[in-house]
């Protein structure tokens, strides 16, 4: 009788019983990590906080809660915000180092915050904290996989990994190897690619959106392969038609790709309404793009980036586009309103709003060459090829415009497939413009290199990267300096 009423009083009392720590990536779980990935941030926290109560002693809610600062400040890019929140993750690791020791996931969880405050840290330009961050992710992630070799999530972040490590600009490899820091971007997306193809028979398919997140960037960004185009853009498939996540990545795929009215497409057809977060940067790119193909509203939606955005970047080029949207139609004192905006807001985190900066200083471009190149900014080659048939250097004034005129004519060439005529053009362009500062000639020679590595060509490949490097003192130095290093280690220079 007393071992009766005992049980009995402890299954009373089981609700207020301090919950065991665990990790349960529960269905609850599972539609907050969906919500997340469909940027219905609001949905997210609704089902994170109802696990929070069911649950208490549940690990998978912190990490839930970091993914949701990880994408606000993905599509915020505010500073105040980045400030405000980055305390949070040595809190949340604090608290996950109380969680169940005997789970995959306990390693895996604090792995995660790592690399996603990484990450973020890399955007707002804190390098050396970020490289730390995201190295003891890798740390973490090492011996779990000792601890746990079945555990599939760990290769979806240590390929991350692998692709972050091997992407280092050359310039800053030095720095990070003295860390321990290296990586193999290849291996990185082999393990990514095949997690893609394995997760969807797994108990882990959930993660499935994740991976082609990472995989659309590093296509578009680190590899670059426009012919790569429809696998990457059928990689989004499975991804739920109503994500907004799912409508960015195929409208920034698509712009990237010189795929622009795709891009318009998709971006205008975005779900909308309360649910999901305020994501100013699409109508950044809707923006860019519709100035590409010439549409009227175009400046609509530049202007409604620049009214909805608290962030770092973009608004310096948001800006100028703005004024070339007016230049283009006649209307100087509107252009020349635009570009004082150009000089007095904004930040100068990203080369876009240096570069727009400088422009802004410079001397009203041409009217064929800004066409010619907003048409090939959207892949609409033979329009911007027809903006310059005719001409020669001998047409523009100034010494800025001629060498821009050859560089322009190569790029179409160059994307067109004539590679002699992008060759021939593109030498010209670095004739006339290695001692300037503007970027025409050292990114002519960067791209003649590339054409000569297409073609296996290893010793002219690599003279023309070393001529890219030697070039000082110009726009997007840095960038293209960096990929010229890169292109001669690939030979093995």
């Amino acid at each position: 009788m007393i071992k009766k009423l005992f049980l009995i009083t402890l299954l009373s009392l089981g609700l207020s019983l301090p919950s065991k720590a665990n990790f349960d990536f529960n269905s609850n779980c599972i539609k907050a990590y969906q919500a997340i990935f469909d940027l219905r941030l609001s949905d997210a926290k609704a089902l994170i906080q109802n696990e929070k109560r069911l649950n208490p002693g549940n690990g998978i809610t912190i990490l839930l809660d970091n993914y949701v600062d990880y994408f606000t400040l993905l599509a915020s890019e505010n500073k105040a915000d980045y400030e405000r929140l980055k305390s949070q993750k040595s809190a949340r690791l604090e608290a996950l180092e109380n969680q169940n020791k005997n789970s995959p996931y306990y390693l895996f969880a604090q792995a995660e915050i790592n690399l996603q405050w990484g990450m973020l840290k890399s955007r707002f330009q804190d390098y050396m904290s970020s490289g730390l961050d995201i190295k003891r992710a890798d740390n973490l992630l090492s011996e779990n996989a000792t601890k746990y070799p079945s555990f599939l999530p760990n290769k979806k972040s240590s390929g991350l990994i692998d692709v972050i490590f091997g992407s280092i600009p050359s310039n800053l490899k030095g720095i990070f190897s003295t860390l321990g820091i290296k990586g193999n971007a290849s291996t990185g997306i082999r393990t990514l690619e095949s997690l893609y193809t394995t997760l969807p028979q797994t108990s882990y398919s959930f993660y499935k959106d994740e991976v082609v997140f990472f995989l659309c960037y590093i296509e578009t960004d680190l590899v670059h392969n426009k012919a790569n185009y429809v696998k990457i853009m059928g990689l989004t498939t499975s991804m739920d038609d109503s994500s907004l996540l799912k409508t960015y990545l195929q409208g920034y795929v698509s712009a990237r790709s010189a795929q622009n009215d795709r891009a318009i497409d998709y971006l205008l057809k975005r779900p909308k309404g309360n649910d999901y977060i305020n994501f100013p940067v699409l109508n950044y790119h809707l923006g860019n793009a519709k100035l590409n193909r010439m549409d009227n509203d175009a400046n609509v939606y530049l202007i409604n980036y620049i009214k909805e955005y608290k962030g770092i970047n973009y608004v310096k080029d948001a800006y100028l586009k703005l004024a070339y949207y007016f230049y283009l139609r006649g209307d100087n004192a509107k252009y020349n309103t635009f570009l004082k905006m150009v000089k007095t807001q904004g930040s100068l985190y990203d080369e876009k709003d240096k570069q727009a900066l400088k422009e802004a200083n410079d001397t009203a471009p041409n009217l064929d060459l800004l066409k010619a190149r907003l048409y090939f900014d959207g892949g609409y080659y033979p329009k911007a090829l027809a903006q310059l048939n005719g001409k020669d250097a001998g047409d523009f004034k100034l010494k800025r415009d001629q060498i821009e005129f050859f560089y322009r004519l190569g790029r179409i060439y160059d994307e067109s497939g004539r590679d002699t005529d992008a060759i021939s053009n593109y030498q010209k362009a670095v004739n006339s413009g290695k001692l300037t500062s503007y970027y025409y000639a050292a990114n002519g020679a960067l791209s003649i290199g590339s054409i000569y590595e297409k073609r296996n060509d290893r010793a002219k490949a690599s003279s023309y990267y070393k001529q890219a490097i030697a070039m000082k003192n110009h726009e997007y130095e840095n960038s293209i300096e960096t990929k010229a290093k890169d292109g001669l280690r690939r030979m093995g220079y």
